[in-house]
């Protein structure tokens, strides 16, 4: 029995760790096993000359070319992250999936991958699983699949997709199983302290941090006013950071929030401003210039509005000695 080839189908963005997981696994298991014959042959295989992963990693690829699985790794899915500009810049990536498929590969995603075999068409009508933070998301967008967001490693006719990050060592150690029987996949987990008698991600699912359906994009742009509080609101330039136009922007985060950014910015930093006032000795000037107010003035009427006091007013009432 020859080896099995595997190519790994990197892409601009991809999280390299889940690049290199499954070889890695892979790997360990050749060790565990000492058969005389590698039972794995794995490449990085990409449609790109170069590929440069999350984190600014750049990947060492190879042409694409005939395997008998494709491994497809997950993305950073941020909630700032315009999914449908994302996944149409992978296009030729979802090429090489629906050509591998139509040939016959086995093809897998690791994670949020799904996203890319679901925009090749294989998902329509299959069972399939994801990491159960986008279970959610991966369903609304193609209604078609059949979404098991409680399951490890799902596989239908040919097509296999994995939980969150982790899982990819789940799918490993069951190409290990099913290469080199249960013993070394046992053996290679307890050298990888890897769980492998797992079979589903319920436990670990936080009802907290799940999005609020249909919210996830003004939920990404309040997420990063948060984090700029004392950055100067510029319209144009917060619509560049989602990848739209400023009047996208403004339609789709009053149609999903019910108010501007703007406003929403306006009462996020008189909130952290009433927190300084509070319990801090900081002056008035040096609390409006962290909350991004470069007038005091400005910033006085703004606290105003929303509190009905002034600042110096407020710090009066409510300042924790």
């Amino acid at each position: 029995m020859g080896a099995l080839r595997i190519g790994v189908l990197a892409h601009p963005g991809c999280f390299a760790s889940e690049v290199y997981g499954v070889p890695d696994v892979l790997t360990m298991a050749g060790h565990v096993s000492a058969v005389g014959e590698a039972a794995f042959d794995v490449t990085v295989l990409s449609p790109r000359r170069r590929v440069t992963a999350s984190g600014g990693t750049r990947l060492d690829v190879a042409a694409v070319r005939p395997v008998d699985v494709l491994v497809v790794p997950g993305f950073e899915l941020s909630p700032a992250l315009d999914l449908d500009a994302a996944l149409g810049r992978l296009r030729p990536e979802t090429a090489v999936i629906r050509e591998r498929a139509a040939a016959g590969t086995a093809v897998v995603s690791i994670c949020v991958g799904a996203f890319l075999l679901a925009e090749a068409g294989l998902l329509d009508g299959r069972e399939v699983t994801t990491s159960w933070l986008f279970a959610d998301r991966l369903a609304r967008r193609y209604p078609e699949v059949r979404m098991c967001p409680e399951r490890l490693v799902v596989t239908d006719r040919g097509v296999t997709t994995t939980a969150g990050f982790s899982a990819m060592y789940d799918f490993a150690l069951q190409l290990v199983r099913t290469r080199l029987g249960p013993g070394v996949a046992r053996s290679t987990a307890r050298v990888a302290l890897v769980d492998d008698a797992r079979s589903t991600q319920a436990p670990y699912v936080d009802a907290a941090l799940l999005p609020t359906p249909g919210l996830e994009f003004s939920l990404g742009v309040k997420r990063w006013l948060d984090q700029h509080l004392d950055v100067r609101y510029d319209l144009p330039a917060l619509a560049r950071e989602f990848h739209v136009s400023t009047r996208t922007l403004l339609r789709r985060f009053g149609d999903e929030a019910g108010e501007s950014p703007l406003a929403y910015l306006q009462a996020a930093r008189v909130q952290r401003a009433r927190r300084l006032l509070e319990s801090t000795d900081r002056s008035v000037a040096r609390v409006a210039a962290d909350v991004g107010y470069r007038d005091a003035g400005t910033f006085s009427s703004v606290f105003a509005r929303h509190t009905g006091r002034r600042p110096r007013e407020y710090r009066a009432a409510f300042q924790r000695r």
